[in-house]
């Protein structure tokens, strides 16, 4: 499986417009190569590099099986992101230049989930469960070209 995006490329600088700096919201994502006889798909995007820890700025699952998550989207259930909200919340790093990993999950199943969870929450519901899975790394700094 593979995940990537037209905005920006594995390791690359992720587009202003994607981060709090900008529209704030989720940049479009391909997925391909989906395991036969997923049920579903979970994204989680953190920032291992964030001062107090890792930071979670999106936690989605019941995606149903597609190719694409479009620009601005809501793809599936929303969980709890480390800004308070349930709903994707852009790179804002406070300093330096911080990863951002686009982590999507194949399950065989359709999880019996609340919205509203965290990201532990559903690391927990996914094992056992994943089919495959792809990451997309993206890089950004606040207020620089860099």
């Amino acid at each position: 499986m593979e995940v990537r995006s037209p905005e920006f490329g594995n390791g690359k600088k992720i587009p202003r417009k994607f981060t709090c700096e900008g529209d704030d919201f989720n940049p479009s994502l391909i997925i391909e190569d989906i395991p036969v006889g997923a049920k579903s798909l979970a994204l989680i995007v953190d920032d291992p590099d964030a001062p107090m820890g890792t930071w979670v700025h999106w936690v989605s699952f019941n995606i149903p099986v597609v190719s694409r998550i479009d620009e601005d989207s809501i793809p599936g259930k929303q969980g709890i992101n480390d800004f308070g909200r349930k709903e994707y919340g852009g790179p804002c790093p406070p300093s330096g230049i911080h990863r951002y990993f686009f982590k999507i999950y194949a399950l065989d199943t359709v999880l019996d989930l609340n919205e509203g969870i965290n990201k532990e929450t559903l690391e927990e519901a996914v094992e056992g469960h994943v089919l495959d899975k792809a990451e997309l790394i993206g890089l950004y700094k606040k207020g620089s070209s860099f």
